[in-house]
């Protein structure tokens, strides 16, 4: 019984996770537009920090010693499936990494990116999601 309820509230963790990895970067889409030191740009900023210090890196934290505990108690970690999901969550959470240096950026007034590299940067963590959540309910091999 307590496997299903962590596996619940992994579940829940992944999609704060996956919530503000899609609305931290349309944050610096509308950011990236706006000319720094204007009002807009320091409420960006505060919305920002916010976000990824209340809700995505806590979420993604929850998210791995979660996920790792359930690898390990479940016995998936013999799994090819499992080797490939766990590949594309490093790949997701080098990205949440990449985040974390567009924020200082921002914060530091030194972002240099246009609007159009964060619109494509945003479709990364969905593609890595639509992979993950195929591999976890299909396990193809």
């Amino acid at each position: 019984m307590l496997y299903l309820w962590l596996k619940a509230f992994h579940v829940i963790a992944v999609i704060a996770w996956m919530a503000g990895m899609l609305y931290l970067p349309r944050l610096f889409v509308y950011h990236a537009d706006t000319p720094r030191g204007s009002i807009q740009s320091e409420t960006f900023k505060i919305m920002e920090r916010r976000l990824l210090k209340a809700i995505i890196n806590p979420a993604m934290i929850v998210t791995w010693v979660l996920g790792l505990y359930l690898l390990w108690d479940g016995g998936w970690y013999k799994s090819g499936w499992m080797h490939a999901k766990i590949a594309l969550v490093l790949i997701m959470s080098g990205l949440h990494g990449v985040y974390v240096r567009r924020l200082k950026d921002f914060a530091a007034d030194k972002n240099t990116k246009p609007a159009k590299y964060y619109r494509i940067l945003n479709e990364v963590p969905t593609v890595l999601m639509i992979g993950i959540v195929i591999l976890v309910i299909v396990k193809p091999f």
